[in-house]
Formats: structure tokens, C-alpha cells, sequence
């Protein structure tokens, strides 16, 4: 099957599965998704909501990041790991936005990625569920999946993007990458990935049931 049908059906499978896919992150406003996107690196999405009402509470609006004291901003992440520097790009990049951007976040992947510790990865969940533009965002399920589904030929979170938005319909994109988050925790793990009952066996040449071998 050629892989644009295959994606074809991957898609309509997975739709009918998640119907309603969403970033499990918690946010009220851009710049709250931005902070917790940060929080989310080398962390799981339920840790950093469990930190993040208390920092909201405390900084609720962009100038009172850029305001804070480093200390206590560091003491209220601390529990994520990484806080020193996570922190300080959470600081520095509420002043940028500030400074540069007249309090508004980027809308380009281009300009998202000028912040501090912002990667394509978060400028691309930026883009796609705060302005609604096609975006691929290559986490660790969407690389690990699409290549076991023979969608993408490497590990490389720029190469995964780049081949991923050569074969998903831009307007199907943003929501293809939630549901395989989604699909990575139920079912598509990395260590033991339940074949048996994957709906999307048929079409995924590392089925381990076809195959004879462990993904």
C-alpha cells in the first residue's frame, strides 16, 4: 500500500479512537502553555500540572514572570527537575516576549524559537494549538511511533517533522500528533507495545505478530 493511503487510514483509525485529542497540558492562556511546555521537558505532562496551579496562582499574568525573583520561581518548579535552568528561561523569555514582541507570543515557528530554551517541538504545540496553523510537533511518541508505523525513516525530531509534513494532510496535523501521544500510552508503548490488540496492525510493518519479533 502506498504510504500516502496508509496514512490515509492510520488517520481515520486513529480519529475514530480519539475523536477529541487534546494537549494533556493545563493551561488558561498562550503564555501559560509556553511556561508549561518548558516545565515538560525531561518531566511528565501530570507532574508539571501538578506544579503549575500554585505557579499560575503566584504569576498569573507575562510581567509577573518577567518580574519574579529567580529564587522563588525556582523553589515553586523545583519538583520537575532541571528548575535552575528552566527557570531562568521562563524569566528571560517573559521579558523577551515583553520586550521584543509587545507582551504577544510569536505566532512563526521562525520567531518561537528566538525565545529562550524554546525548540521547534514547543514552537510547533505553540503554533498548532494556540494559532491553529499546521504544525508537527515530534515528541518522543510521534518519533517512536512514526517510525514503527514506517512513516518516517529516523530519530531526528527536525527529520521526523520535515518527513511528516510531506505525507499528513496540514489540516490533519496538529490533531495526528496528539493522537499518537494518546496512542503511545495506551496501547504503542515503547518497551511493550500491545500488538495484540493495536488497531492499526494492518498497517504497520513492525507488528511484532507479523513479524515474529518484539518492536
Amino acid at each position: 500500500m502506498e504510504k500516502r493511503e496508509r496514512i490515509r487510514k492510520i488517520i481515520e483509525i486513529l480519529k475514530d479512537r480519539y475523536p477529541d485529542p487534546k494537549c494533556s497540558l493545563e493551561y488558561s492562556d498562550p503564555f501559560q502553555l509556553l511556561v508549561a511546555t518548558r516545565l515538560a521537558a525531561q518531566c511528565t505532562d501530570a507532574r508539571v500540572n501538578m506544579i503549575t496551579p500554585a505557579l499560575f496562582e503566584r504569576y498569573p499574568a507575562i510581567e509577573d514572570f518577567a518580574n519574579a525573583e529567580l529564587s522563588e520561581l525556582e523553589q515553586l518548579i523545583h519538583s520537575c527537575g532541571l528548575y535552575r535552568t528552566k527557570a531562568r528561561d521562563i524569566k528571560a523569555m517573559a521579558k523577551m516576549i515583553i520586550g521584543v514582541y509587545g507582551g504577544v507570543i510569536p505566532d512563526t515557528i521562525e520567531e518561537l524559537t528566538k525565545l529562550p530554551g524554546v525548540g521547534r517541538k514547543t514552537a510547533n504545540l505553540i503554533v498548532g494549538d494556540v494559532y491553529g496553523k499546521p504544525a508537527v510537533v515530534a515528541d518522543t511518541h510521534c518519533i517512536r511511533i512514526s517510525n514503527r508505523l514506517g512513516l518516517c525513516s529516523t530519530k531526528n525530531p527536525y527529520k521526523v517533522e520535515k518527513q511528516l509534513r510531506k505525507i499528513l494532510p496540514p489540516e490533519e496535523s496538529n490533531d495526528f500528533c496528539h493522537r499518537l501521544v494518546l496512542f503511545g500510552r495506551e496501547i504503542c508503548s515503547a518497551r511493550s507495545p500491545r500488538c495484540e490488540i493495536c488497531p492499526l496492525a494492518d498497517y504497520c510493518p513492525s507488528n511484532c505478530l507479523l513479524s515474529g519479533k518484539a518492536v
